[in-house]
C-alpha cells in the first residue's frame, strides 16, 4: 500500500485517499499497526475516503516507520525541497528520530475491585476504533495481547480493553526499565493515571493498585550474587550470605513446575536450597513446597532464613508424620523472588504459562 508525504507549511503530512472505502480502512489500519492514530474520513460530500495524519502523531510510531520518513525528509532536503532557513527540517528530523510518546486521548479506565480483592483496570467503549487505538497504545507500551492485556470488540454493544495484573506489573517494570525513552515515557505516563483513577476510587483501590506497580517495579531490581542480610527465624538470628541462583521449569507427568535453586551460606554453612513450585486447587494457587530429611530441623530453619531474608516473609514450617519437616511458600513469597534478576523472567513466564485462561 503506497501513502503520499508531503511536505506542508509547518507539518509533514502522511495521507492515503480513495473512492474505494474498504482501501483507506485497511491503510488506517496498517498505519494503527505501525504504531499511528488513525482514522478514515470522508472528504465533504463526494465519494472519496482519506486517512491523513501530521509530524506529531508519525513521530509516536513505530521506529521502522520514523526512519523511512527521516529518509524523505532529507532527500527532500538534498533537492532542494525544504527551505532549511526556517528550521523545518531540523524540526521534523528531531521528532522523528526522537521519537515522540503520544499522550492526547488517554481514554479513562475503570479501576475497581473485585469482592475477592484482585484489581480491575478495564476501558469500555461502543467505538470499535477506540478499543483498536487502545490496543494499539498498550502494544506499543510492550504489553501483549493474552499475556498481559485482553481485548473484545464492540458487536452491537460493548467492547472492552481488559489490563491484566501481569499487564499493569510489566508496564511498572517498563517505565523504569523500557528499551528507550519513548517507552518508558508512554508505560510511565499509563501508570500515573491507573493510580490516579485508583486514588479517586477509594483508599483500599488505590493501596492495591500501588502494591502491584511496586512489585513490577522492583521486579529484577537486585541480584543473587553477593546478597548478604541479617534475619531472626524462631528467635534465632541467622546471617544470610547468597552465592547465586537459577530458576527453571521442569514438566512433570504433564504438569508444569518450577524449581528455584539459591545457593547461600548461613551461618557459615554453604548449602544449596531448593523449592519447587506448582499449582494447586481450585483456585489454582501457586505452591512452593521443599522437605528435610528426619533430624535434619536446623536445615529447615536455615532455609527458612534464605526464604525471609529474599523475600521479607517467613515461610510456614511443620513437622510431617515420617519426621520429616516441610517448609511451604505461597504466591507471595514469588513477589519478592522476582525482584532478582536471575530468577525474575522464570517466575513470570511460568505464572503466565500456569494461569488459568
Amino acid at each position: 500500500m503506497k501513502y503520499n508525504v508531503y511536505l506542508r507549511g509547518d507539518a509533514m503530512v502522511l495521507q492515503f485517499a480513495s473512492t474505494d472505502r474498504s482501501r483507506v480502512e485497511l491503510a488506517a489500519r496498517l498505519l494503527r499497526l505501525a504504531g499511528v492514530t488513525a482514522e478514515v474520513k470522508k472528504e465533504g460530500g463526494r465519494d472519496v475516503w482519506y486517512v491523513e495524519v501530521t509530524t506529531d502523531r508519525l513521530a509516536a510510531g513505530r521506529e521502522e516507520l520514523r526512519k523511512a520518513l527521516a529518509k524523505v525528509v532529507k532527500t527532500a532536503v538534498e533537492d532542494g525541497g525544504v527551505d532549511e532557513k526556517k528550521k523545518k527540517a531540523a524540526h521534523w528530523l528531531e521528532k522523528l528520530e526522537k521519537g515522540r510518546v503520544l499522550k492526547e486521548g488517554w481514554p479513562k479506565y475503570q479501576v475497581r475491585l473485585t469482592h475477592s480483592g484482585a484489581l480491575v483496570v478495564r476501558f469500555s467503549s461502543t467505538d470499535r476504533n477506540s478499543i483498536e487505538r487502545e490496543k494499539q497504545r498498550l502494544e506499543n507500551m510492550g504489553l501483549e495481547e493474552g499475556k498481559h492485556f485482553t481485548v473484545k470488540m464492540p458487536e452491537g454493544g460493548k467492547g472492552y480493553v481488559l489490563i491484566l495484573k501481569e499487564g499493569l506489573e510489566r508496564a511498572a517494570w517498563l517505565s523504569v526499565r523500557g528499551k528507550d525513552e519513548q517507552q518508558r515515557d508512554l508505560a510511565a505516563e499509563f501508570v500515573k493515571r491507573i493510580l490516579r483513577r485508583a486514588w479517586e476510587a477509594g483508599k483500599e483501590v488505590y493501596e492495591k493498585a500501588r502494591e502491584i506497580i511496586e512489585e513490577g517495579k522492583a521486579r529484577g531490581s537486585l541480584t543473587l550474587k553477593g546478597f548478604v542480610k541479617e534475619v531472626e527465624v524462631n528467635g534465632k538470628t541467622y546471617v544470610v550470605k547468597v552465592i547465586g541462583g537459577e530458576a527453571v521449569e521442569e514438566d512433570r507427568g504433564g504438569r508444569k513446575l518450577l524449581r528455584l535453586k539459591i545457593t547461600a551460606e548461613v551461618d557459615g554453612v554453604r548449602s544449596d536450597y531448593v523449592m519447587t513450585y506448582g499449582r494447586y486447587g481450585k483456585h489454582n494457587a501457586a505452591l512452593g513446597r521443599a522437605t528435610a530429611r528426619a533430624g535434619r530441623e536446623a536445615d529447615a530453619e536455615r532455609f527458612a532464613a534464605v526464604i525471609k531474608a529474599l523475600t521479607g516473609k517467613e515461610p510456614r514450617i511443620h513437622r510431617m508424620k515420617d519426621g520429616r519437616t516441610m517448609i511451604e511458600c505461597y504466591g507471595g513469597r514469588l513477589e519478592g523472588f522476582k525482584q532478582y534478576v536471575e530468577l525474575a523472567d522464570a517466575i513470570v513466564k511460568w505464572l503466565e504459562e500456569t494461569r488459568r485462561r
